[in-house]
């Protein structure tokens, strides 16, 4: 099947047909009612393993808080800046700086800097970082999985709940323990990974088949393969991710116990036949469960910086919003009739991800950066947003809509922007709350979570896609008649201002036509109906209850753990000695 941007498979058919993927074995027996959440006679103990990724780990924290309400512990080893909205949901917080040290002790400690390092001590500095990236993931990789073995055996884990994008140790270390490990996929299903990882490559200037070689050639990256294999009893082949394109190894039976995906059945993007094929003989199984949403007033993990705590204009971390007061406005507007259009570009571009954050651009074919920066396409954004819906004036605030702004953590986001006074622009909005207040109009990035809990809401979307899975569900509200796009410009060097223009203006003009057509928010709340049908909350629960009777025995445990004699190892000691080697002849 292609999956070119001018023939996505889901524009043909009909809309419940369009999206349906064919996940590697039939999950319709695995569907059960969201009443009948397990409750288990032993209280257990569950793992969470997420990075800094906001879109990722947001989604598990209403699952921890619901196992934490049905007597369980959780415990999650993640970043410092995840700390409260973890903490609320009544886990235990750990840190992965602290408790990696393979990784991070005498590195930059966060993910990216201690990748950087890792490049640096490899050469590959002055590789396409992309490429450098892929070529020592694995590396990375490894040195995390002894911490992880660690830190779960520490807390006598009894199931897993894993980053299914970011974090491949959690798997490897499950799979050397006997515990069950559940992964959280925040895309459309395991067909979306093709695509996104498409968009994803294309706006870094490569592509699959020069990965693929690189993989296939990187001796240090083969040796930490072979390392893995023979440490920890795993099967990984030398190409990870790219054979077929977007299917990743870790999802097999071997390695995960179910694979739980963010959306519904009907809005899942198809598989290819190689990639369903290989994941059928994988043993993979995939349950689309809905969107997970948190109960009202909960904390979310909101926008950041990877080498800091997000900070606001004054310097200190932000909160969320006074949800109460920010809710009373919303619920003040409605009831006089004015329009509610809440606007957020996510917490990657506006973040500072080398790849997709701030500062960044895509890439082009020839591996040269162009077209506009994250900051240049949000300020478009919220620009096109003000002209279009603002009122500039006091005496008139009231009488247009009442725009609700997410900022995120750049110190001094909007620039030169002046926002109108009906807006309210702040650094963190309670994303979910303000879409279950009932509003008319949502302008997205349209990364996977918006696009569901906008959907979950039956609001009508103008998508403006910043990279990967953004750009398909952008045409997927479109297909969907659910709302309109606006594509990311990509000018020539030199035309971003003019190009940066005419954007605003497109954003403009489109929330102008969606905010006014009715059947927008009829098809919205067609979508709405059949996300219902997911099972949600209480069903990703009530698998990571289910997973519990597949960990091993104490008496299998107590022999592995025999075994673990010093796994604070040095993956790179093989290519340090190569190095010596090579430098002494």
């Amino acid at each position: 099947a292609s999956f070119s941007s001018s023939n996505l498979p889901f524009l043909e058919g009909s809309l419940l047909n369009n999206f349906v993927s064919q996940p590697s074995r039939n999950t319709q027996n695995l569907h059960t009612s969201s009443n009948m959440v397990m409750v288990s006679e032993t209280p257990r103990t569950f793992a969470f393993v997420f990075g800094l990724a906001s879109g990722h780990i947001n989604p598990s924290f209403p699952v921890a808080r619901k196992l934490v309400e049905l007597g369980h512990k959780v415990h999650y080893l993640s970043r410092e800046q995840q700390r409260v909205p973890i903490e609320d949901t009544g886990a235990t917080f750990h840190s992965d700086i602290e408790l990696l040290p393979e990784l991070y002790e005498n590195r930059e400690a966060d993910t990216f800097g201690a990748q950087q390092a890792l490049c640096k001590e490899l050469g590959l500095e002055k590789e396409n970082p992309m490429l450098a990236m892929m070529k020592t993931r694995t590396i990375g990789s490894e040195l995390m999985v002894p911490g992880v073995i660690r830190f779960l055996r520490s807390i006598h884990c009894d199931v897993v709940m894993y980053d299914a994008l970011q974090n491949m140790e959690a798997p490897y270390a499950c799979h050397y323990l006997g515990i069950p490990a559940v992964s959280l996929i925040t895309l459309a299903g395991p067909g979306a990974f093709t695509r996104t990882m498409e968009e994803f490559f294309a706006a870094c200037g490569l592509s699959p088949s020069v990965l693929r070689e690189a993989q296939m050639n990187y001796q240090p990256h083969l040796d930490s393969i072979k390392r893995l294999n023979e440490t920890y009893g795993l099967q990984l082949p030398p190409v990870q991710g790219l054979d077929p394109l977007g299917k990743l190894d870790i999802f097999g039976s071997n390695y995960t116990y179910m694979n739980l995906v963010t959306t519904c059945e009907s809005l899942q993007d198809p598989m290819t036949q190689e990639m369903r094929a290989a994941y059928e003989e994988s043993g993979a199984l995939f349950e689309a469960v809905g969107p997970l949403l948190d109960k009202a007033g909960a904390q979310r993990a909101a926008g950041h910086r990877v080498k800091e705590a997000a900070i606001d204009a004054e310097g200190k971390k932000p909160k969320a919003a006074g949800i109460a007061d920010l809710l009373a406005q919303i619920e003040e507007a409605k009831r006089i009739g004015r329009p509610v259009v809440y606007v957020s570009m996510g917490t990657m571009i506006t973040g500072d991800s080398p790849f997709a954050g701030w500062h960044s651009k895509i890439s082009d074919g020839r591996g040269q950066e162009r077209g506009l920066t994250g900051r240049q396409l949000c300020q478009s954004v919220w620009g096109g947003a003000f002209d279009a819906l603002g009122k500039f004036d006091d005496a008139s605030s009231e009488k247009g809509p009442l725009l609700v702004v997410s900022l995120g953590p750049q110190q001094n986001p909007l620039g030169n922007l002046v926002a109108p006074a009906n807006a309210i622009c702040l650094p963190v909005i309670p994303q979910v709350d303000v879409l279950r207040a009932g509003i008319d109009l949502f302008v997205t990035h349209g990364g996977q979570n918006s696009f569901m809990e906008a959907m979950s809401y039956a609001t009508p979307l103008v998508v403006c896609p910043g990279f990967g899975d953004q750009v398909v569900n952008a045409q997927k509200a479109v297909t969907l008649g659910v709302g309109s796009k606006v594509d990311r410009p990509n000018p020539e060097l030199g035309l971003e201002d003019e190009a940066a223009a005419k954007y605003r203006l497109e954003v403009a003009a489109a929330a102008k036509r969606v905010l006014g057509d009715t059947s927008c928010k009829a098809k919205a709340q067609a979508c709405a109906d059949d996300i219902r049908s997911a099972g949600g909350v209480e069903r990703a629960a009530q698998v990571m209850l289910e997973a519990c009777a597949q960990k091993k025995s104490d008496k299998e445990l107590n022999l592995i753990a025999e075994k673990l004699v010093n796994l604070r190892s040095d993956p790179l000691a093989l290519q340090k000695e190569r190095s010596a080697a090579t430098a002494g002849a």
